[in-house]
């Protein structure tokens, strides 16, 4: 037949078109690496980076080859070139040592930012010093550990500063010593503490003691402004990012432009405008978690401190200063009050390195496929969970009241969200809002929601009431007494827990207001009964010993979720009893399959709930066809005996009525 052959020829095409892009991909590869081998050939390879020359004395000097149109420091002229003027901001640097060079670095700590004479700096405060390191050189790695006295200034929130002097091998690197040359060497500082914003907590208090004196107290102690702390860590990187090449130098973002360093005599090229800086040192605190910090006062005597010495190549640096720099901002301007795109109070960065430090890396990369897939598996709920409220054509097995309650939960958890954290990110309070708008949505496709008047006496003169679309057919009836019955048993059940919790909450725990004190036990009866909600339609498929009316796909989708959740309750940080709320929906899941499994569905017939499946074809109605006219004369007999069947029956109806 036509139709047999053509799926094979079709296979058969796809299967040729699957072959020929592997192909041009194989060949594409193919070419990019015969291209790079070639230009290595013609070019001799990686081309080197340090020049040999001669300077204006005729001494034979070493220059770096990548200052493109800049001439080398070395080789700089003695002045401007006719009608140059000499600009105070240089516009182009270029290095002024080759990238290969060889240094060495000495740096001291110290509470004060000028610096004083390395020979007089006191040995416990002389915390790196290394000779001939290697830039460039990627396998050349130091590590320095020492241990300090904590200056009183720095205890009374002064600034420990790291004086950093780093130079050519054999150079003099102090610039308080007679023969300092900043050709050769060159000295900078950079904090080694940080002042950070502590994060403003809520007062709270135990609703039924006498607070008056407390709020008397708080009232006299309110400050304006967030309050700023000094914070130290001991572990800091320093690594050497000698592959900058030629930096523009006033487009360069903060973040990188702290740690570049232009030459500190002022020179400048012919053209007055570019000059050339020192290899860059990133003093990396990217890693360095608030956690893991120590919050300085006079309380603290001692210090560790361990300093690791290498090398980082350009993109990383970018990569690393430009984040920190500006979760740092953010943090700051959250602490002050400021708006922050997405919500979210600037500590977002610091939660995700924390995952990253403390969590096993095979376990973070199977959650971030696991992550991919969630967020897959929440998109093909949402869909199939609309679809099949739209399809549906009755009410069968569809609990109502497990609708109004789901949306009295969702509403309470974004009422808490809102009172307990005003930084909480607008992606997740937009979410939860979402949320509730479509679970009200599926109560307009099951009822009518009315505003009618209240009965005489109310105080409220209207109420909202909810409405059957037509006359229930009599499942639809039992469902609804079955979602009776199930809810009696749930208020018997939860109504005692809630009052339970609510009494100890009230007498052991400490609260901001009244209202506070209310959410927060609604949400916490909600995190631990929640999975209540699911029972009613468990009961409903019980009594009505089939499940053809749920929305199998979604409920699916939904407990995949369910169990991927559970794997981030082992990945994320979160307390204990959020942690085991999380396990509450497999229960209901396993259920769920064991009714799945106790409740046959036949796909291939309409079920007896007038449908076909999620995925049933709507039926597409057809004329009735005509009779053959040569059976005309057997039409007419048909319909006169159906007329006389008709006149009995309705003579029998009439006797029987009578009778």
């Amino acid at each position: 037949m036509p139709g047999a052959n053509a799926a094979p020829a079709g296979d058969a095409r796809e299967e040729q078109g699957g072959q020929s892009v592997l192909y041009k991909i194989a060949q594409g590869l193919a070419i990019w690496f015969g291209m790079q081998l070639l230009m290595k050939q013609i070019t001799g390879g990686k081309p080197s980076q340090t020049a040999t020359t001669k300077d204006a004395s005729g001494n034979v000097v070493q220059v770096p080859a990548n200052t493109g149109d800049i001439p080398a420091y070395q080789l700089r002229p003695s002045n401007l070139d006719e009608g140059a003027v000499w600009n105070p901001v240089p516009q182009r640097l270029a290095p002024i040592w080759p990238i290969d060079s060889s240094v060495d670095i000495v740096v001291t700590l110290s509470p004060s930012y000028v610096p004083a004479k390395i020979s007089s700096v006191p040995e416990e405060y002389v915390a790196l010093s290394e000779k001939g390191f290697k830039l460039g050189n990627s396998s050349d790695t130091r590590v320095a550990e020492t241990t300090f006295q904590v200056p009183p200034a720095v205890q009374k929130n002064g600034t420990l500063w790291g004086h950093f002097y780093i130079g050519l091998t054999g150079a003099n690197l102090d610039p308080k010593e007679p023969g300092f040359d900043p050709a050769t060497a060159f000295h900078f500082v950079y904090p080694l503490t940080q002042y950070i914003p502590k994060k403003k907590e809520a007062k709270t208090r135990n609703l039924l003691g006498d607070n008056s004196e407390a709020d008397e107290v708080e009232h006299e102690e309110q400050t304006t402004g967030p309050i700023i702390a000094n914070y130290y860590h001991p572990n800091t990187s320093l690594a050497f990012v000698p592959d900058m090449g030629i930096i523009n130098y006033p487009q360069t973002q903060p973040a990188l432009r702290q740690f570049v360093h232009p030459e500190a005599t002022g020179a400048r090229d012919g053209s007055g405008q570019n000059s050339w800086y020192y290899p860059t040192l990133y003093v990396n605190t990217f890693w360095q978690m608030k956690s893991h910090m120590t919050l300085l006062n006079e309380t603290v005597k001692t210090l560790p401190l361990r300093l690791d010495l290498s090398n980082m190549k350009n993109w990383k640096f970018s990569i690393l200063s430009s984040v920190d720099f500006n979760s740092k901002q953010q943090a700051i301007q959250a602490a002050y009050g400021g708006p922050i795109p997405g919500g979210g109070d600037g500590s977002e960065i610091e939660m995700v390195k924390e995952m990253f430090l403390d969590t096993n890396p095979y376990l973070l990369g199977i959650t971030a496929a696991v992550s991919i897939a969630h967020l897959f598996l929440e998109m093909l709920a949402f869909g199939s969970d609309i679809a099949h409220y739209r399809k549906k054509k009755d009410n069968v097995g569809i609990s109502v009241r497990s609708i109004l309650a789901n949306v009295f939960m969702q509403a309470v958890i974004f009422l808490y969200l809102i009172d307990n954290s005003q930084n909480t990110s607008w992606m997740i309070l937009g979410s939860q809002g979402i949320g509730i708008l479509i679970e009200f949505w599926k109560i307009t496709t099951v009822v009518d929601v009315r505003v009618r008047p209240a009965p005489p006496g109310s105080l409220i003169p209207y109420r909202v009431t909810f409405e059957d679309k037509y006359k229930l057919s009599e499942t639809e009836e039992k469902t609804k007494e079955y979602d009776e019955i199930a809810f009696k048993y749930m208020y018997i059940a939860g109504v005692p827990l809630l009052i339970g919790y609510a009494v100890w909450s009230l007498v052991y725990e400490s609260h901001k207001s009244w209202y506070s004190y209310i959410l927060t036990t609604l949400v916490g009866s909600v995190y631990a009964y929640g999975f209540l909600m699911m029972v009613p339609s468990l009961y409903i498929n019980y009594r009505l010993k089939s499940v053809a009316h749920m929305p199998g796909k979604a409920m699916m989708y939904k407990f995949l979720n369910t169990f991927i959740d559970d794997l981030f309750a082992f990945t994320i940080k979160m307390p204990l009893l959020y942690r085991l709320a999380t396990f509450r929906d497999d229960i209901i899941f396993f259920i769920y399959l064991y009714q799945r499994w106790a409740y046959k569905i036949d796909y291939t017939r309409v079920n007896e709930f007038g449908q076909g499946g999620d995925d049933a074809a709507e039926e597409t109605k057809t004329e009735p066809k005509s009779l053959p006219k040569d059976d005309a004369s057997t039409a007419k007999i048909i319909e006169k005996a159906a007329g006389s069947a008709s006149a009995s029956g309705a003579d029998k109806g009439a006797a029987k009525k009578r009778k």
